[in-house]
């Protein structure tokens, strides 16, 4: 068996201590010196580890000295959290049928929640998204970034943080292979055509306060464009 190495150490106690809730956001770590006896480990180790976890977004350091100096337990941003999860998605072999599944599931409760209390400011970016997307002679790639803009900003009306950002993290790892699809696409004015037609149609459902039709409608396009785009997720 692989023998941990010393940062991967650290790393799992780190972690261990904030599922435990014994470490929250805003709390420090032990001091470097202190800490790697804890864990009988170098003080290299607690650095690299430390390194990793700042990268990450779960750890920030502030170097000097007095009461604000140290390295504290970080709040999450919500972008961080969408990239980790976008390149996780990205670059794992989910299979394709799991990824639409799990779309289906989250753009529903996305769209159903938006629905329920529609709000027009926060939907605005979404009826931005279908005007670029309608305009004569749009690139596939300004289509495609306005799609993944359209998707994401329904998950972001539904008030639901959580949600928006998985949502987020699925639509834009797919970003390129549905960019490789449509450009293979051979009546793409057709295509653009109707995924935008859908697109009105789910906005639509929304802004008139209808969550089950917002959701079917919803469901019926990632299943349509998906057969328009079968090797990929719309």
């Amino acid at each position: 068996m692989r023998r941990a190495r010393a940062h991967e150490l650290v790393i799992d106690a780190i972690e261990e201590r904030i599922m435990a809730g014994d470490l929250r956001v805003g709390d420090p770590l032990p001091p470097e010196r202190e800490f790697a006896a804890q864990l009988d480990v170098s003080r290299a180790g607690v650095r690299e580890a430390v390194r990793v976890l700042e990268s990450s977004g779960i750890l920030r350091s502030s170097p000097g000295s007095g009461p604000g100096a140290g390295t504290f337990v970080a709040s999450l941003p919500r972008p961080a959290l969408t990239r980790l999860l976008r390149l996780h998605v990205a670059l794992t072999n989910f299979r394709i049928d799991d990824l639409l599944e799990t779309r289906v599931a989250l753009e529903r409760a996305s769209v159903h929640l938006a629905a329920t209390s529609p709000d027009d400011d926060k939907l605005a970016r979404a009826r931005e998204a279908i005007d670029i997307m309608d305009r004569p002679g749009v690139s596939r790639e300004d289509f495609n970034d306005a799609d993944t803009d359209f998707h994401i900003a329904l998950a972001e009306a539904s008030g639901n943080d959580f949600v928006a950002s998985l949502t987020a993290a699925i639509r834009e790892s797919m970003r390129a292979p549905i960019l490789t699809a449509l450009i293979a696409t051979a009546d793409w004015e057709t295509l653009a055509a109707t995924l935008n037609a859908d697109h009105r149609k789910i906005l639509q459902a929304v802004e008139d306060g209808d969550p089950e039709l917002a959701a079917r409608r919803v469901e019926e396009h990632i299943h349509s464009s998906a057969a328009a785009l079968p090797t990929v997720i719309a």
